[in-house]
């Protein structure tokens, strides 16, 4: 196990709250979501992730093949469970806030999906454009002031 200010430390520096959203004829509105947190590292790092897992009691450690050129091997620590990320993770980060203000702002968004997902609103047309709009105000990649 790690401490629960490392995990905020680790997840500020290589972590990432995502939103899949893909069409689906399984759902009325046309289309499936999918909320995701990960953690991405080296593969020599792996026992790090472990006692990441270990510490939050949920999800699980990836194998991530590494297709890019000059790049190492990966092991990524992710949950997906809707379960796991209304009781654990979303309340874990509310707990201990996130210090890096783009992360902490992906998690406020990523919570404000969470929301319409357990409301049910991603069954809906009106929901689904809902998140589609949220979505894209996550993950924004800041370029270096000069």
């Amino acid at each position: 196990m790690v401490s629960n200010d490392y995990v905020v430390g680790l997840t500020d520096g290589e972590g990432c709250f995502h939103v899949n959203l893909w069409k689906s004829s399984a759902y009325k509105a046309g289309y499936a979501v999918q909320m995701h947190f990960h953690i991405k590292m080296q593969e020599k790092d792996k026992p790090l992730l472990d006692k990441v897992k270990n510490t939050l009691q949920c999800g699980k450690v990836y194998y991530q093949k590494e297709q890019r050129a000059n790049h190492v091997q990966c092991y990524r620590y992710t949950v997906f469970s809707r379960k796991e990320m209304f009781n654990i993770i979303i309340p874990f980060f509310r707990k201990h806030p996130l210090e890096s203000i783009s992360k902490a702002e992906s998690f406020a968004v990523f919570c404000e999906i969470a929301k319409l997902v357990e409301a049910e609103k991603h069954l809906t047309k009106k929901g689904i454009e809902r998140i589609r709009i949220l979505k894209t105000r996550m993950n924004k990649k800041t370029i270096g002031l000069a």
